[in-house]
């Protein structure tokens, strides 16, 4: 039994080095992407538009243009109308699941973006000023949605 007990304390060890709280995503976000409280709002702003099947809100919050895939085929959405029109489409059951479900302590930061779930959806800055290389002024935005069925 002490054997048992040794070896779940050794298996679990590693996970608990992985585990970070809101403040260390917040500086993930601040030391990649650069001012946390805008993808914090993002995020929450998100979630709750998703879980209350609002798709005007939740178009608002997408870079357009985007390119979706839609019944297996890239559709592009131009406008927040367009996605409105395809929300159902858009946001399948597993990507809505992957939305509402993902914890904001739990997300994956790197330069690239923060991802949901296993990477059906994407935040990013989008630069308000293209021709400033250091993007000090940004407004986050959801730059990709997938579906990531494939991946369990």
């Amino acid at each position: 039994m002490r054997k048992l007990a040794i070896a779940v304390v050794v298996l679990l060890l590693p996970l608990a080095t992985f585990a970070q709280s809101a403040t260390d995503v917040d500086k993930s976000i601040d030391a990649n992407l650069g001012d946390h409280t805008q993808y914090q709002a993002l995020f929450t702003s998100l979630q709750k538009s998703v879980a209350a099947h609002d798709a005007a809100a939740v178009a608002a919050l997408v870079r357009y243009p985007i390119t979706i895939k839609i019944k297996g085929h890239a559709t592009t959405i131009r406008t927040p109308q367009q996605f409105i029109a395809s929300y159902d489409q858009i946001f399948t059951p597993a990507i809505t699941k992957a939305v509402t479900g993902q914890k904001y302590a739990d997300l994956f930061v790197n330069y690239k973006g923060i991802m949901f779930g296993n990477g059906q959806v994407w935040l990013n800055g989008i630069c308000k000023d293209p021709k400033d290389t250091s993007c000090k002024l940004f407004t986050a935005k959801v730059v990709t949605i997938q579906d990531r069925s494939d991946i369990q």
